[in-house]
């Protein structure tokens, strides 16, 4: 399907998860990958499942489409040919003679594709060829930006020099899209700025047959009947026109534009095709100086956005076909059997979609973005962006075809199992490995050849790749690739303990409340906390053990039986004597791995505080305006007096004698003129130590 593309462009990874874990780790593992594990008490054996479409791209899909019932077979095969001295394709048209023309950026220039050879037939002096059209009797029609103009190729011609001006639209700088009703011998011009559709005959004279209220009209396709069919950029609006200035809005999609258009002929049902997309960045069409010369500046790869692609039936009635919140779209087309495919604009991938919604990634290029195909007729061919590339569909399967998975990830260097998989017809599977995210010369070589499941012989490490071969059966399908391995145990390390008392958070360095709020209700339990570094995710227990400061014998805090597995505990101290104490936390991985294989590791915390006992005031007396007194704590330090006159809930700070809270006896003196107004009043006094126990006093003031 495609060549095999630059690993350093799109590498890839995905990393297993251990079911038993609660981590947001595993959690977007599941979700990105589709890898399951083992429970935990299955030693550790973990495996990567690839079942999905989106588990099964990724990789190198050389020559093998997958579909989203995760089945994967011999594609397209394409080759591989590049436009010299162009960034982009923007659009392509097929001459009668097989010859493919393609409009190309940043210089304008119209390539032709030949028998393997690539000529540039003309140029514009434009950015940009935005679209090209077989339009009155085999001559082609380009249209351009950013000066509005439509240039024709009569039949034959095509030497290289500039091509023949046909048209120059009135206030019009951009062409998106070009379309022709070979009956009515009518051109029509999907614009900007001022999302004007255009209506031009053979001698180059326009009309404008449709003023939208939109800033621009991005695409436009014709029917065999005559409708004609345009899309806007700003409300996406969808419209069907049957006359001059006669539209109805077929369908409002939630989304900034719609791109492109294709219709199928009335006689096979009529249906309507329309791509739509939601940007992640403003839309700003490609500017320059109308008298300057067109910019060289290479092409801008765009955040991606998200696609859809919706079909409509005879009676309008709109069906989701397909949708992607990865990409946005940029090309669509229907092949002979009238099947839509979407080309991407990003990661150069071509879908298709069956009438009962199965999803088929067809191509998957080196590319960033598949700017025009064609999978119909004889002349099929699949353009491509960043850089610009002319694929040739050489045919489709064939024992060359080979899917390589994206690289998987064990997180850690893993020894590998039992490879086994599902598949209607033989196939031959591979593995390599290696410790680097990308493979190169250091990984190993490909395993032998496995026919059936079996054990893989691929050597241990973190990174692996699984590889199938279509060579004994070119339509054998491949599903469920599963991989199974166990890494090398990793010791799960306790990086930090916190204790606080239980329902009041810790603010740095203190337990105490914010200056001047509610006082604290006194707390006998401490809430424990401790982070740990777990690389391998195993399932942890936890065992937690105290000691008095200047004792040597470790205490078990946990009751007999008792089982931690989180990363916390409440400690509840009622029974022990005031003092200072450390903390012991081990982590063990004993739950996940046998007695051989369990480590262990433990870390001391610093000194926690067990005080439940609050400090005292021994002595406290207000003479005038002066306020001096004592608090002493048993423990210590004392940490913060405050005063408040009753009834105003507003505490202010007082300082002790020596100017600093760092005792258990500290004395203050201070002059409340400031704080306590003239007359008499009710002061409270309140004194913190530092646990955050507290006393409250009253004094009068007169």
């Amino acid at each position: 399907m495609s060549t095999k593309r630059s690993p350093a462009r799109r590498r890839s990874s995905s990393r297993p998860h251990a079911a038993s874990s609660p981590r947001a780790f595993v959690a977007a593992a599941i979700a990105a990958a589709g890898l399951v594990a083992l429970p935990a008490h299955a030693v550790g054996t973990r495996s990567f499942e690839l079942r999905t479409l989106e588990e099964l791209k990724g990789g190198d899909l050389t020559g093998v489409s997958v579909d989203s019932n995760g089945n994967v077979r011999a594609g397209l095969t394409l080759g591989a040919t590049p436009l010299p001295d162009a960034t982009s394709v923007w659009s392509s048209v097929v001459l009668p003679d097989g010859t493919v023309l393609l409009g190309t950026g940043n210089e304008g220039k119209i390539y032709g594709v030949s028998g393997g050879r690539v000529a540039v037939v003309a140029t514009t002096g434009q950015m940009a060829v935005s679209a090209l059209v077989l339009a009155f009797d085999g001559d082609v029609i380009a249209g351009t930006f950013p000066e509005g103009k439509l240039y024709r190729l009569p039949r034959g011609a095509g030497n290289g020099g500039p091509a023949k001006l046909f048209a120059e639209l009135p206030k019009t700088e951009d062409v998106w899209g070009l379309a022709y009703d070979a009956r009515a011998r009518a051109l029509y011009a999907a614009t900007g700025p001022d999302g004007k559709l255009f209506r031009i005959d053979a001698t180059g004279k326009a009309q404008v047959y449709f003023d939208s209220d939109e800033p621009h009209l991005v695409s436009v396709a014709v029917a065999d009947d005559g409708t004609v069919y345009a899309g806007s950029n700003g409300k996406a609006l969808l419209y069907k026109l049957t006359a001059p200035g006669r539209a109805t809005v077929l369908y409002d999609f939630d989304a900034d534009d719609v791109k492109a258009i294709a219709v199928a002929p009335t006689a096979k049902g009529g249906a309507v095709y329309a791509i739509a997309n939601k940007y992640a960045e403003a839309f700003a069409p490609p500017k320059r100086n109308r008298s300057g010369p067109p910019s060289p500046q290479p092409a801008r790869a765009q955040k991606p956005g998200k696609g859809v692609l919706v079909r409509f039936d005879r009676r309008g009635v709109a069906e989701r076909m397909m949708s992607d919140d990865d990409t946005h779209y940029v090309s669509l087309g229907l092949d002979d059997d009238l099947a839509p495919y979407v080309g991407t604009g990003v990661e150069g991938q071509l879908y298709t979609v069956s009438d009962d919604h199965v999803a088929r990634l067809v191509a998957d290029t080196d590319e960033r973005q598949v700017g025009a195909f064609m999978l119909a007729g004889k002349r099929r061919f699949i353009a491509t962006t960043d850089p610009a590339v002319f694929h040739e569909v050489k045919g489709v399967g064939g024992a060359s075809a080979v899917w390589t998975s994206k690289v998987l990830d064990a997180g850690l260097r893993a020894t590998f199992g039992r490879l086994t998989w599902r598949s209607d017809g033989a196939l031959e599977l591979e593995t390599r490995s290696g410790n680097t995210d990308t493979p190169d010369s250091t990984w190993s070589p490909w395993s032998p050849p496995l026919t059936a499941p079996g054990d893989t012989k691929s050597p241990p490490a973190r990174f692996v790749q699984i590889r199938a071969r279509w060579s004994r059966d070119p339509g054998a399908v491949l599903r469920e690739v599963k991989l199974a391995f166990v890494t090398d145990n990793a010791r799960a390390v306790i990086t930090s303990i916190e204790a606080a008392p239980k329902g009041q958070p810790k603010p740095p360095r203190t337990n105490l409340p914010p200056s001047g709020g509610e006082a604290p209700k006194p707390v006998s339990a401490l809430q424990i906390t401790w982070k740990v570094d777990n690389p391998d995710q195993d399932e942890l227990r936890y065992r937690l053990s105290y000691r008095m400061e200047g004792q040597s014998t470790w205490r078990s805090m946990l009751k007999p039986g008792e089982k931690v597995t989180r990363a916390e505990y409440v400690w509840d101290t009622t029974a022990l004597p005031e003092g200072e104490y450390r903390i012991l936390v081990e982590a063990s991985d004993e739950v996940a791995n046998p007695p051989e294989r369990t480590l262990r590791h433990s870390l001391e915390s610093g000194t926690v505080l067990v005080d439940t006992t609050p400090p005292v005031f021994r002595t406290l007396a207000l003479q005038g305006r002066r306020l001096r007194g004592e608090v002493v704590d048993g423990l210590g330090p004392v940490a913060r007096i405050e005063v408040s006159i009753a009834g105003l809930e507003e505490w202010r700070p007082i300082f002790p004698s020596d100017g600093i809270f760092d005792e258990a006896a500290e004395a203050f003196d201070a002059d409340l003129s400031a704080i306590v107004p003239p007359g008499s009043h009710l002061l409270a006094v309140r004194a913190y130590d530092s646990a955050g126990n507290v006393v409250t006093r009253d004094v009068e003031a007169r």
